[in-house]
């Protein structure tokens, strides 16, 4: 490892701080990455140019593992925790590996959660560049989406104002049409050399996008928690100041722009995907996306740097890609596409380890059904983190509070409320296996944990369909902490799998949903209600019913309901309503109430950070 191991453990930004980093450039050499293949930002860290996919593609693939959780509780599992043990400790047994994660946003790095770099002696470094700006993708992400949202209104102000005549005059000077309108007028299915030859009829129809305000989905974003701009209304004051509308903001990882980012294969693939993106509708109901607005060239130029992934090192030394960071209960919740494409490529005769977000019923079905399927990667273990406490919570357990001591349920042995939690572990187990894929369970292993307690997990695991399971201590012993879970995850991918996806794309959107509902979340069945019917509908018409589903529900419970733990059974699922993400390539249906704008709590993190004036060191960071 790059930093020595001490009891008792320190913070985790004392860790980080203390380890010795390696220079990037020798971590990138590692994997066979020369300067050229390099975009520098600074001394330890580095973006990777897309073009080493072309070079290395004759390379076979590293083995891939995906590590995923029980339902989280406020407790925490320690998953990403657990990616960085394991990821350490293969490198610990000689195996060539690489690790693929997601970028954090502000909005829990300053709220409640704090950062997502690992913690104790299972981190990526530097944790201060990881939590914070890193190479400023998240921003990139926000200008795009908020370039899009303006277009939108100018758009609506300026077709107010302007006749068609003037309309085309001040759009296509010159009497031409610009590289992008080409596209529109072969959705509109008209024919010209140039604006001039438009009938007026064709000219109307090509020129006014005539967008209907009560039907525009796309909000402006930032990445800070800040309920106060959950809905808005803008355009207000002067005639030349727009149109009023109420509208409002989301946190920018909840944006489609970024999980268009976490989806694309290629520059290419990115271009077509953001011009594809569906903000609103005409006032006769047609879809209207980026590249009727002329906006897809401009947003994926401020895009295209941050399509490249960043390159960073684990504590044991070893490349890792951070790179986008969708949420996984309103968008997909997974690293990027072209990050597992090039790691795979990058650890070649070793190991590919990733992680999905949340459990396994959201952040790793999405994983299979929606990135695999993008990526064209087949999994070769999942491996699922649970903790003793955690799964005590799911048996029934007292109710844990931000700032509160934990009750003695959690800090002694008790067996019987560990063995009632224990389904919901099973419960996840199952949901691995119905993709065909080996599962390792690694039991997270804190300090009150009693022997009893984890063999009983590990018992239980076994049990119910895994493959293995082992007591991890990375957090307190670093890579040679996880040993046990590395040689068991090894044995694994080389099991026999029979990977196949939850449902096939041509089954109707309803028929998906159902699937997804009863097979993974335990439902009897879904009531879909009326504006979910009507989407139901108008997306088979559009051509949408193709498309994959990422179902936005709550991450704290299988079911709808953040307060139902453990396994809940005989209820339905309700599906309030029905979105398009025709640019990022999936629908997802609304289970029950989804902000997608965080708040802060009454004491946020950010409290606690700030700057050692003397060193210039960040201090408090979690």
């Amino acid at each position: 490892m790059i930093v020595d191991v001490k009891s008792p453990v320190p913070s985790d930004i004392e860790i980080a701080q203390a380890a010795k980093l390696r220079p990037i450039r020798e971590v990138a050499a590692d994997v066979g990455l020369s300067e050229d293949d390099i975009d520098f930002f600074g001394k330890y860290k580095a973006k990777v140019h897309l073009d080493v996919l072309k070079r290395m593609k004759d390379r076979p693939n590293a083995k891939y593992i995906d590590v995923t959780a029980i339902t989280p509780t406020p407790l925490g599992e320690g998953k990403t925790t657990t990616t960085c043990g394991l990821s350490q400790a293969l490198h610990y047994l000689g195996k060539t590996v690489f690790t693929c994660i997601r970028q954090p946003s502000q909005g829990p790095t300053f709220g409640i959660k704090g950062g997502a770099a690992g913690g104790g002696y299972s981190q990526i470094v530097p944790m201060e560049d990881f939590n914070l700006h890193l190479t400023g993708d998240t921003h990139a992400v926000g200008a795009a989406n908020n370039l899009l949202a303006a277009a939108i209104d100018a758009r609506i102000l300026h077709e107010d104002r302007r006749s068609d005549a003037r309309l085309r005059t001040i759009l296509c000077p010159n009497d031409t049409f610009a590289p992008w309108m080409y596209k529109r007028l072969e959705k509109l299915g008209i024919k010209a050399g140039k604006p001039s030859e438009l009938s007026p009829e064709d000219l109307h129809r090509f020129i006014r996008l005539d967008i209907d305000p009560y039907s525009i989905t796309l909000n402006r974003v930032v990445d800070v928690n800040d309920r106060a701009v959950r809905n808005v209304v803008i355009g207000l004051g002067t005639s030349s100041d727009g149109r009023p509308r109420q509208t409002g903001f989301d946190i920018t990882v909840a944006s489609e722009v970024m999980a268009i980012l976490m989806m694309a294969s290629s520059l290419k693939d990115l271009r077509e995907r953001v011009g594809r993106m569906v903000i609103g509708t005409d006032k006769k109901g047609n879809a209207v996306t980026a590249e009727d607005l002329g906006a897809a060239g401009a947003m994926t130029v401020l895009l295209k740097d941050a399509l490249m992934p960043n390159l960073m090192q684990t504590l044991s030394g070893a490349g890792a890609f951070v790179h986008t960071g969708p949420f996984a209960n309103i968008a997909p919740g997974n690293s990027s596409v072209i990050a597992d494409m090039i790691g795979i490529k990058l650890a070649s005769g070793g190991y590919l380890v990733t992680e999905s977000g949340f459990g396994a019923d959201i952040g790793m079905e999405k994983f299979f059904d929606i990135k695999c399927r993008a990526s064209g990667l087949i999994p070769n273990c999942v491996v699922i983190v649970a903790t003793v406490r955690a799964l005590k919570m799911h048996g029934g357990g007292p109710k844990v509070v931000a700032g509160i001591p934990l009750d003695a349920a959690y800090m002694t042995e008790n067996l019987e409320l560990l063995e009632k939690g224990i389904a919901n572990l099973a419960a996840n187990i199952g949901f691995a296996k119905k993709f065909g894929i080996p599962v390792v369970v690694a039991v997270n292993r804190f300090k009150t944990d009693t022997k009893k307690e984890l063999q009983m997990v590990k018992d239980a695991a076994k049990a119910a369909g895994a493959f293995g399971a082992e007591v991890s201590e990375h957090w307190g012993r670093g890579e040679e902490g996880a040993v046990a879970l590395a040689e068991a995850v090894i044995e694994a991918c080389e099991q026999p799998s029979d990977f196949k996806f939850l449902y096939p794309l041509d089954m109707p959107i309803k028929e998906k949903i159902e699937i997804i509902a009863t097979q993974i979340y335990g439902a009897d069945g879904v009531d879909f209600a009326p504006a979910a019917q009507d989407k139901l509908k108008l997306y088979t018409n559009l051509g949408f019913d193709k498309l994959p589903i990422c179902m936005a529900k709550t991450h704290l419970s299988l079911s709808h309901d953040p307060a139902w733990k453990g396994v809940p059974k005989d209820y339905s699922l309700p599906v309030r309503d029905i979105r398009a993400s025709a640019g990022a390539g999936f629908l997802y249906p609304l289970c029950g109430t989804m902000r997608t704008m965080p708040g802060l709590p009454s004491r946020p993190v950010f409290m606690d950070i700030d700057v050692d004036l003397e060193t210039g060191k960040v201090v408090g960071l979690s």
